[in-house]
């Protein structure tokens, strides 16, 4: 096959499809993986606050791990379930982007077992918020670009109440913020585009 020069006209016009194209991907069924790993990390984050609370043992806060151990495998049935549409180069630059936050929310994770009092939920916010941000600006969806703007903003509150138990709350309300409702908006726009 021949190598096309395209001139600028022309390769706006392809970036501008790529771009559309991954918004019609995205609306269909992209909710679902801000919803998966919205709700585990939620669900986690309230069973160690109650769990801490009650007992005020520490070793509770091993429980945060179940959040891969219970996303991944979760993530990956929800993939099988959608339909395989051609990747464009833009679902690539979405993915890498979300494998880069993974690993760098897994990280401080991993540092918090070992250090005392290290700022891991204001971390973890900050970087997941960052990557909620980017994937709104790469598709242009504002309620992802918002929402994840608004959590990198709200994050410092983990940082001030890290001594607290309400930081885990906390924690917890900004997944909310920036993983559940974009991922309810994005569902919602999709139902109503395919009405």
């Amino acid at each position: 096959m021949e190598d096309k020069q395209l001139n600028e006209k022309e390769s706006l016009e392809l970036i501008t499809q790529m771009i559309r194209n991954t918004q019609k991907k995205m609306e269909k069924g992209s909710g679902i993986p801000f919803l998966i790993w919205g709700y585990v990390t939620i669900a986690v984050s309230l069973t160690v606050w109650y769990l801490l609370g009650k007992t005020g043992n520490q070793n509770w806060n091993f429980l945060w791990f179940a959040i891969p151990v219970i996303g991944f495998p979760v993530m990956l049935l929800a993939l099988k379930r959608k339909t395989t549409l051609p990747k464009t180069y833009i679902d690539k630059v979405i993915s890498y982007v979300w494998i880069v936050m993974g690993v760098s929310a897994l990280i401080p994770s991993m540092a918090a077992a070992v250090i005392h009092n290290f700022p891991v939920l204001f971390l973890v916010v900050l970087l997941i918020s960052a990557g909620t941000a980017m994937t709104g600006l790469v598709i242009k969806f504002k309620p992802l670009v918002i929402s994840g703007f608004g959590g990198m903003l709200l994050s410092i509150l983990c940082l001030i109440l890290r001594e607290s138990l309400d930081s885990i709350l906390v924690f917890a309300a900004l997944f909310l913020l920036v993983q559940v409702i974009p991922g309810h908006i994005l569902n919602y726009k999709n139902r109503k585009n395919h009405v």
